[in-house]
């Protein structure tokens, strides 16, 4: 979907001060949380001796459950911290513990001893857990809701760039034995302290309940947190399964490691390599996200990034040989093996499609959280991720003991990803409705939207279009970042397929009062109740789909509505879409399925008008304002 003129790329953001200072100062503390991770997994995997196969995948699994541990245990106090302190000073104060923590990880990595070095992981978790409630909080507060896809893409996309990049140092230098150890070290204390230098220059942004009381009871507090995440229940679903996408890919990376020696063959830079895809995949996957969504919130991706969760998950554990190479191959080795590709780009695309499937979620946790509790709320996000990551290394660890092989246990998560997506699209139909919502204007149409900052970003308002095709409600909310109401004849409301999606959108069924004058009234009642809980309701004032594109007259019902509920109207007008499959032209829609082949593809318009206050809404005024902005394309 292409915006009209005025939008902005993403990447407009990297130039503002409001956002690039918090972009680089994130991006920094990534690299540097993926150097150290890695130069120890590395250095536990390949150098440390007396270790057998059963040991390292213990010890592997173990260290990955002690860094996410923190997150459990601290992240309640965190989302406290988050929302009482000023947040350009709480992520200064937290990056300056990081100076300290990296030191600490120079002193396990002199000593060469590796329970230090695991309990510095345990301790980087803590500060970790306290930056990422304030990570998320702080983008809406400097951020328009215009740009909070466009940031989470940058942010996501800028810490799965930093993963690879500290992935790979840390990887080659702790390969590099007793003389990389050093380069670790200076390496770590060097971006700690530019990461806290970059973090002076983010703006200020005020807490939004400066008299919070913190509660220091781990366990109370975090039952308190917890529950601010059921306040809103597709806001808790969305946490669901951004966890559950935590738990997919913390299994995966803690073995990719083991997978390439026991399984592959590989060395240490094909180790690299591996882990360096997934976030290489990730990266992908959030920047097409904005393109993709139109610069809004699009939940309909997330049923997309599910699917190719589990379809590159399967294939990979088919795609592993069964014996492994002989010899550590190195990376020109390990491509030049039958079905080494094929495993690169099942993991980099599973990562893609992971990004696809987690920035939609983070945004719609920030959209629809109150800000005054939105770090708590992200809080919640980061305590039940870090349950379902700590499970996940608990998961690993009992499956591979029991003798389950790598590749075996990465199809079976893949399998399992199919039974969470089921189960939480069932709980919230909404993902599932905004995906065949987004399918149908991403495969069978382009569309093209003018002047949609005309739409109130909050509160009442009723949209007033004309009436084209049996599709025109899916394109309206495709275009649009809020949710929609639409008022339509329960004929269309009934139809298969359809009345999932209007169904579960809210749309509210009519008919004429000749027809069944109790079905009016009901709809006049709960347009007038969905305008007093300040929803978007839209509205065909023709009353019937068109059968030559001509605008058929505008019905009394619209000003019947204001009339009830004073609210503004705003005029819209679709351009394109008579003589598509949907439309009547020639007689009965979607009888002529040619149309398919020949109008595929075809581009399509919406415009929207600035808002008509309810005092001037006219039906006949209207139509002429819908017209005047349709012009002769039909």
């Amino acid at each position: 979907m292409e915006a009209g003129t005025g939008s902005r790329s993403q990447y407009a953001l990297l130039k503002t001060p409001r956002f690039l200072p918090f972009f680089v100062t994130q991006f920094l503390g990534a690299f540097n949380d993926n150097v150290f991770k890695n130069a120890l997994i590395i250095f536990v995997t390949f150098h440390v001796a007396n270790l057998t196969d059963a040991d390292v995948n213990t010890l592997i699994n173990t260290a990955a459950g002690l860094f996410i541990l923190p997150f459990f245990l601290f992240s309640a106090l965190a989302g406290q911290v988050a929302d009482k302190i000023e947040k350009s000073l709480l992520i200064r104060r937290i990056k300056l513990a990081e100076i300290g923590i990296m030191l600490l990880a120079g002193v396990g990595f002199y000593m060469q001893h590796t329970g230090f070095l695991i309990s510095v992981l345990f301790i980087m978790g803590i500060q970790s857990a306290f930056f990422g409630p304030v990570k998320y909080s702080i983008l809406p507060q400097h951020l328009k809701e215009s740009e909070l896809v466009g940031g989470n893409a940058l942010v996501e996309t800028g810490t799965f760039i930093a993963i690879p990049i500290g992935t790979m140092i840390g990887g080659f230098l702790a390969g590099l034995g007793d003389s990389g150890r050093g380069w670790v070290t200076a390496l770590l204390i060097l971006v700690a302290v530019t990461g806290w230098l970059s973090s002076r220059k983010i703006p200020r942004a005020k807490a939004p309940v400066p008299e919070l009381k913190l509660n220091l009871n781990p366990v109370t507090q975090t039952m308190r947190t917890l529950r601010y995440t059921y306040d809103n229940r597709v806001v808790f679903r969305s946490i669901l399964g951004i966890s559950w996408f935590w738990f997919f890919g913390a299994l995966f990376l803690a073995q990719l490691p083991n997978y390439t020696r026991t399984v592959l063959g590989g060395s240490t830079s094909v180790a690299t390599l591996l882990l360096a895809a997934f976030p290489i995949g990730i990266g992908l996957g959030a920047l097409l996200c904005e393109r993709l969504s139109g610069r809004k919130v699009e939940i309909g991706l997330v049923p997309f990034g599910s699917a190719g969760l589990t379809v590159f998950a399967v294939d990979l554990a088919f795609a592993s040989p069964e014996i492994p190479a002989a010899t550590a191959l190195g990376v020109g080795e390990f491509l030049s093996e039958p079905g080494s590709v094929r495993i690169l780009l099942d993991l980099t695309l599973m990562a893609l499609f992971g990004g696809f499937y987690s920035v939609p979620l983070y945004a719609l946790v920030q959209q629809r959280t109150k800000a005054e509790n939105r770090a708590r709320v992200i809080a919640g996000n980061n305590i039940l991720n870090a349950l379902f990551m700590v499970v996940a290394a608990l998961f690993a660890i009992g499956m591979l003991s029991a003798g389950v092989t790598i590749p075996n246990l990465f199809l079976a998560v893949g399998l399992l990803n199919v039974a969470v997506a089921v189960y939480i699209f069932k709980l919230v139909p909404e993902f599932l409705m905004r995906f065949i919502v987004w399918m149908l204007v991403h495969s069978v149409y382009r569309l093209k939207v003018k002047n949609m900052e005309a739409i109130p970003e909050k509160g009442p308002a009723v949209l007033a279009s004309n009436h084209v095709s049996f599709v025109d409600a899916l394109i309206i909310m495709a275009a649009c970042r809020r949710p929609i109401r639409f008022i339509m004849h329960h004929a269309i409301f009934k139809m298969p397929i359809l009345s999932f999606v209007f169904r579960t959108a809210g749309a509210i069924p009519i008919a004429s009062k000749r027809e069944d004058p109790e079905l009016q009234e009901k709809a006049f009642d709960q347009v007038s109740k969905a305008l007093e809980q300040g929803d978007l309701v839209g509205i065909f004032p023709e009353g019937q789909i068109s059968y030559d594109g001509e605008l058929e007259k505008f019905r009394p019902g619209i000003e019947r509505i204001v009339k009830r509920n004073p609210v503004p109207v705003v005029p819209m007008a679709l351009r394109g879409l008579y003589g598509s499959f949907f439309s009547r032209m020639g007689g009965a829609a979607m009888t002529k399925p040619l149309r398919l082949l020949t109008r595929f593809w075809s581009e399509v318009e919406l415009i929207a008008a600035d808002p008509v206050p309810a005092e001037g809404v006219r039906a006949e005024a209207l139509r002429n304002t819908v017209l005047n902005l349709r012009g002769e394309h039909k």
